[in-house]
């Protein structure tokens, strides 16, 4: 593993981070795995359970939380959001503290080759498939086809974006 300097990473002893992997400042990474030869920006987290192929490129101020796993030669643009819980609350209904136990982690998959654009927030419980572009910006609520380009909020495909990529 390659660091700009220690002082500033926060990488838990759990984490297993595979050879060539590069840090830059203020990331903070616990309970999650890392492949070979991946980039991680500043400013990013990644949670518990949280997988990371080969070979990937994760820019600054990104927040992948537990149940993301991203296959091999996976692009993230700055500031993406990945979410797991589609029914968000901080208490139970008597209004007691949610505990781990008091919600369903929504899994999301994207696979090996995707990209997805600056500013993007994928919902928990998807895929998105090999080779798919997902554009900046984007809020991505439904599974994304392989090798499909989708834009906007909600996202949906775009045809124009589909046909110019080669």
């Amino acid at each position: 593993m390659k660091k700009e300097d220690p002082q500033y990473l926060r990488i838990a002893a759990d984490v297993k981070l595979g050879k060539n992997v590069i840090l830059h400042g203020f990331c903070n990474l616990y309970g999650c795995e890392v492949g070979d030869d991946t980039r991680i920006g500043c400013f990013v987290e990644i949670q518990k359970g949280a997988k990371v192929g080969a070979r990937c490129k994760i820019s600054s101020h990104t927040f992948i939380c537990e149940g993301v796993t991203l296959e091999d030669e996976v692009f993230v643009g700055h500031g993406v959001t990945f979410t797991n819980d589609l029914w968000p609350k901080s208490v139970t209904s008597d209004g007691s503290p949610k505990s781990d136990g008091d919600w369903k982690c929504q899994s999301t998959l994207v696979k090996r080759g995707a990209s997805i654009g600056s500013g993007a927030t994928l919902l928990g419980g998807i895929t998105i498939g090999e080779h798919a572009m997902i554009g900046a910006g984007s809020v991505v609520v439904r599974d994304v086809s392989p090798h499909a380009t989708v834009i906007g909020n909600p996202a949906r495909p775009s045809e124009k974006s589909s046909r110019n990529r080669q």
